[in-house]
């Protein structure tokens, strides 16, 4: 599993910057503000994403794009719980994997190794096959609220 403490930081918070958001470092053997699953998982709380050098990339692109994927009146008032139905956490788990693609260190089949290796849950058994061949709903999801243009392109902006 690919952890905050094996890549380029710069790169990753850059990458978040562009949504507006911030990737903010706690000290190793801390809590982590925000996080929704405790021990090294991501927090979130408004538009920081909290994570130590053990923290699982995944985690952070993860919390990072329910931050996307909610609207701005849940954003206003974020802390640690995401909320969300169905239809958002798979919006959520496909945007994942497009931002994964974004960074050198991870890619696509980075993202689905390690999301299958943490435990999600997906109806084709493997985050590459849900990706491939069951997702079309959660794309279209992301298309509907402007995160992804018609041909798949990420737009760089959060849902409204």
């Amino acid at each position: 599993m690919l952890r905050l403490g094996e890549l380029d930081r710069e790169a990753l918070s850059q990458l978040l910057a562009r949504y507006a958001l911030r990737l903010e470092l706690v000290p190793e053997c801390t809590e982590i503000p925000g996080s929704y699953w405790g021990e090294s998982e991501a927090g979130l709380v408004g538009a920081v994403v909290y994570a130590r050098l053990d923290t699982p990339l995944h985690s952070v692109l993860h919390e990072s794009c329910h931050y996307l994927c909610m609207d701005a009146a849940r954003r206003a008032g974020l802390n640690r719980d995401a909320g969300g139905d169905d239809a958002e956490e798979s919006a959520v788990c496909y945007l994942q994997v497009l931002l994964s693609a974004e960074l050198a260190q991870c890619g696509r089949e980075r993202a689905f190794a390690d999301m299958d290796a943490w435990g999600y849950s997906f109806r084709l058994g493997h985050a590459a096959a849900w990706f491939q061949e069951d997702a079309e709903d959660a794309r279209q999801w992301l298309v509907r609220e402007g995160l992804l243009g018609e041909a798949g392109a990420l737009t760089g902006r959060p849902r409204c």
